[in-house]
């Protein structure tokens, strides 16, 4: 992640009245609950972990997107806790992928690999393009940069669910369809500690300001 994604932005960043930003949002929000119903039926039906798991962010995302609609014109504080929320959902979201693979481990089978990659590619192509939309937003307060976070570490989880659909084609097995999920579910914890580090920083802010303001 680029370093200026840790940079820190004002109280008053306008892009967060823009909008642009607003309807970027529902276009964000739209995009993921469609590819949640079609990876979960594209995963339960190839044995996929790592479909499944890139479903459940899907939905998780569609989730955060409609929050930061909710705060998007609330004062800072309000939006560093729904980012926490975020954050907590995201390293949530990664306990659980990294159960399930073990999970799948465990009762063996090998998933359908031309199922992964087709569907993997058309979540690729549906998160480049909200990435693109979300870019210049990336270094905002933590509200703004989990949005963008989440749609980063999509776009990085379809990449890498196509290689493991060449993987599993390729050797037969299911082990790259689990290590991917892995990798997912570790990409999520971090991206998660990074979100909830930034909406502390920013909930400090807020009372630092809330303490000078005039009464």
């Amino acid at each position: 992640m680029s370093s200026n994604c840790c940079d820190h932005t004002p109280a008053t960043d306008t892009r967060l009245s823009s909008p642009r930003y607003r309807n970027i949002l529902w276009i964000a929000l739209v995009v993921n609950l469609a590819m949640f119903v079609i990876e979960t039926g594209a995963g339960f039906r190839a044995g996929s972990t790592s479909l499944l798991a890139d479903a459940i962010d899907f939905f998780g995302d569609a989730a955060n997107y409609g929050l930061s609609l909710a705060v998007l014109s609330m004062g800072l504080a309000v939006r560093a806790r729904a980012a926490w929320v975020k954050g907590i959902s995201m390293l949530g979201f990664g306990v659980f992928v990294l159960w399930r693979a073990g999970w799948m481990w465990l009762q063996g089978g090998t998933p359908e690999a031309i199922t992964m990659g087709s569907v993997g590619l058309l979540a690729l192509v549906a998160n480049t393009g909200v990435a693109l939309l979300l870019y210049r937003y990336r270094d905002g307060d933590a509200n703004m940069r989990s949005v963008w976070l989440c749609t980063r570490n999509d776009a990085l989880g379809n990449v890498a669910v196509m290689l493991a659909a060449l993987g599993v084609l390729g050797t037969g097995s299911a082990w790259p369809d689990l290590a991917v999920a892995a990798v997912m579910a570790g990409l999520a914890i971090t991206s998660g500690v990074t979100v909830l580090k930034h909406a502390r920083a920013d909930l400090q802010t807020a009372r630092q300001t809330a303490a000078v303001k005039p009464q």
